[in-house]
């Protein structure tokens, strides 16, 4: 924070997101063919020179890059050229390796240390979203479903959220049944995730449009296991091994299946490795919401979290705590971006093959390539 950054318009409201308005300096600055200082003075961008000092944690001093802010100097990781406006995101981990419950209550430590990087609407328990991501914790799960589980890492699961109506969420359950045979998987059972929302006192507005909780979890068939060529093979690429590479097809495919049936499936994540407990909560209210989270069998070796400010978005429950494999702050107007300029490209990445070849006369038949 710094005293020249806050209130950061004077003619036109916007929501100053710093990444955005980098950005958009940095372009314009490359045809201008000059630097300034992005407070919008004429003080260089250039990081501030690093201060001779012991500590390891460089003292927060009155800074010559942005005036009137207690910018540290570039140290180490940390330069202030790179300093961007976001959500909440914090990630704690053991450098062994070793499971837990110190670190995962580290990491809702964190999280509640965020609450200020997140919001809330009129109502303050209708948050605009928290969420955490750890290892699957398999002694957990593994005491509290009714069915037998494989080996870890020999299993997929993933919270689900699921009409409120038994018919249709029945529904969504066969459909992704039938996707599994389909990939290669086949349904262990499901879990219906307990969850407290009186004692997190959760907002009406949260609550009229809280989803059915349930933990999907499945595994490769023993003639999917087999078949050494279907989804790369037995090769693990960066870790990533092929009953992951069927659980990512398997959710994508099931959630779509809903949006054409006309109703809604979302799964915060299905993975091997990793499952996620997020919603439109409070940092607070997530281990209240989430009675998984308090109990001591819940272990880890990582806690990745995230507290959300929905600066151009209503807040959902699906859209908190917005990554499954890599930690970003989720401005959906960055997203949006990039998913225009890929489907500008669209067409100049396709094969030749597939391309129209009386593409400039075809243009009344609406041709779908537009190449």
């Amino acid at each position: 924070p710094s005293w020249p950054l806050a209130h950061p318009f004077r003619f036109i409201a916007h929501n100053g997101e710093i990444n955005t308005i980098k950005g958009n300096r940095n372009r314009m600055r490359a045809r201008e063919g000059r630097r300034c200082a992005d407070d919008g003075s004429d003080m260089t961008d250039l990081p501030a020179p690093a201060a001779a000092t012991t500590s390891a944690v460089p003292p927060a001093v009155p800074s010559p890059a942005v005036p009137f802010s207690a910018l540290p100097a570039a140290s180490g990781l940390y330069d202030p050229a790179n300093d961007k406006d976001a959500c909440g995101v914090a990630f704690v981990a053991d450098a062994r390796g070793r499971r837990s419950r110190r670190i995962v209550q580290a990491g809702l430590t964190a999280l509640h240390n965020l609450d200020h990087r997140g919001a809330a609407g009129s109502e303050p328990n209708s948050g605009d979203g928290a969420g955490i991501l750890t290892q699957v914790p398999d002694a957990l799960l593994r005491a509290e479903v009714g069915f037998d589980l494989p080996p870890l890492g020999e299993y997929s699961v993933g919270v689900a959220f699921l009409p409120t109506d038994d018919a249709e969420r029945a529904a969504r359950y066969e459909d992704v049944a039938r996707l599994a045979e389909e990939e290669g998987l086949t349904v262990l059972g499901w879990r219906d995730v307990p969850v407290d929302p009186d004692g997190a006192d959760l907002g009406p507005t949260a609550r009229a449009v809280m989803p059915h909780f349930a933990q999907l979890f499945v595994a490769e068939t023993m003639g999917a296991r087999a078949d050494e060529r279907a989804f790369g093979g037995n090769v693990v690429c960066n870790g990533v091994t092929r009953l992951e590479r069927r659980s990512f097809v398997l959710r994508k495919r099931a959630e779509r299946a809903a949006v054409d049936a006309g109703s809604s499936l979302y799964i915060a994540s299905l993975s091997s490795r990793t499952i996620t407990y997020k919603g439109m909560l409070t940092t607070d209210q997530l281990p209240l919401f989430f009675p998984d989270l308090r109990d001591e069998r819940y272990e880890s070796a990582i806690a990745l979290v995230h507290s959300r400010f929905s600066t151009n978005t209503f807040p959902s429950w699906p859209l908190a705590h917005p990554f499954r494999f890599i930690a970003h702050n989720g401005e959906i107007n960055t997203i949006k971006g990039n998913r225009n300029r890929m489907r500008a490209r669209e067409a100049a990445t396709r094969p030749p093959s597939t391309r129209c070849s009386s593409c400039c006369t075809c243009r009344a038949a609406r041709c779908r390539t537009r190449c």
